[in-house]
């Protein structure tokens, strides 16, 4: 069902800066092949940490996509949301500098923004006192300064912001890009999401809530969703982002229309800080409300990229989530979750499952969940174990959630030939 207003919201433009690559062919390929991004932190030195792998970002320069001086003084998290950004440009052939700078917005979200920078200030201060604090730290350690960097550096003036909800910060954003094209303040937005916390502190308190996995001598099998031996999800890092234009606004320009964000569904649990409501009362309320806007019927969905961390709590709480909302049907839907290969991006986690979705869709192809070797009871729907699978779809969903109680879905359409 289109919106009242008449405008549908096409996706023209994805960029990938991730664990498993760093251009859409790199990235598709091994979320196929199942090649996992996890491997030994390199960044710092974990040997007192619990936890010492994470899925580190790879062969990234950025001065592939700015100039040496913007690098330089720019965080690790707006330097992926800046080159992610600009593929996607590419790709979709979206030039807003020509454009009425009203007409493109910006929104990348994050759940924490730039820890890099807040660290290496902070031991600054420390050590050698108050006038060795950087300069760049305000505006390097805030979590909108990515959107602002991008605006900056791609000439788009129209609305402008960061959405921040844990790990749902870049499905909220996507939907909300969505939303500001349908009712007409902007022709087209570039969201998505860049995360940076592969860092002493962020791990090491991911390490003390016993939130991430110990598997620190296999860690390509380390994240392993609905899997009986679970313990915990992996950190990533990385930069997804979309290019959204309102549809016709697209054809008239002769753009190539990857798929249709056509619902997008939003709630909080109002349960715990980290723990998920045990029935998934919130996440099934957002799954339903996403279907309720776009008039889809649950049974027309064939495909859901789960959150799916491979937490003991948070995977049954979906898989109950997931059979509430779609009754019998959940028996016949595809589930998966391509966190299993590139880890858990935080604030970028919901942009890259998204994409995921858009590009399986194209494809015809299912990614898999790697690591299901032993499928717990708890968790008895069809999640693509560890093989990717043809399937000709035209809906497909992706679900993300976020500590504090925050959850996303939104569902994606395979566009009509155009």
């Amino acid at each position: 069902m289109i919106a009242s207003n008449g405008r549908r919201v096409a996706v023209t433009g994805l960029g990938f800066i991730t664990p498993i690559g760093n251009d859409r062919e790199t990235v598709w390929s091994n979320l196929v092949e199942g090649a996992s991004g996890v491997g030994p932190i390199t960044y710092f030195d974990t040997t007192a940490y619990s936890t010492r792998i994470a899925a580190q970002v790879k062969d990234f320069d950025p001065e592939l996509y700015m100039d040496r001086k913007t690098a330089r003084h720019i965080g690790r998290y707006c330097q992926f949301a800046l080159a992610a950004s600009k593929q996607a440009l590419a790709e979709s052939g979206l030039q807003p500098g020509d454009m009425d700078p009203d007409d493109v917005g910006v929104i990348v979200s994050s759940g924490i923004g730039g820890m890099e920078e807040i660290e290496k200030s902070h031991t600054a201060l420390m050590e050698r006192g108050v006038r060795r604090i950087s300069p760049f730290t305000v505006p390097m350690m805030i979590a909108d300064m990515a959107a602002g960097i991008v605006a900056m550096h791609t000439r788009a003036g129209g609305p402008n912001y960061a959405i921040v909800s844990a790990c749902a910060s870049s499905g909220h954003g996507i939907g909300e890009a969505a939303e500001i094209i349908k009712r007409g303040d902007a022709k087209a937005m570039l969201a998505g999401g860049a995360e940076a916390t592969i860092t002493p502190l962020t791990m090491g308190a991911f390490c003390q809530i016993k939130a991430v996995s110990e598997r620190n001598d296999e860690p390509e099998k380390a994240c392993r969703p609905w899997d009986v031996d679970r313990d915990g999800f992996v950190m990533g890092e990385g930069g997804v982002m979309f290019v959204l234009e309102d549809w016709e606004f697209a054809k008239s320009r002769g753009a190539r229309i990857q798929g249709e964000i056509v619902g997008y569904g939003a709630s909080a649990d109002m349960y715990h800080f980290t723990a998920p409501h045990p029935e998934g009362l919130g996440a099934s309320r957002a799954m339903k409300r996403a279907l309720d806007k776009s008039g889809v019927a649950p049974a027309e969905v064939g495909y859901i990229n789960a959150h799916g961390t491979s937490t003991k709590l948070g995977d049954i709480a979906e898989t109950k989530a997931i059979k509430a909302v779609f009754g019998e049907h959940a028996y016949e839907l595809a589930v998966s979750s391509t966190k299993s290969v590139h880890a858990h991006l935080l604030g970028a986690a919901g942009a890259m499952e998204a994409a995921a979705c858009v590009m399986a869709l194209q494809e015809g192809v299912l990614p898999p969940t790697i690591n299901l070797d032993h499928q717990d009871p708890e968790c008895d729907l069809d999640y693509v174990p560890n093989k990717a699978r043809r399937a000709d779809l035209s809906l497909a969903m992706s679900n993300s959630f976020g500590f504090g109680g925050h959850n996303a879905t939104l569902l994606i359409r395979k566009p009509e030939l155009n």
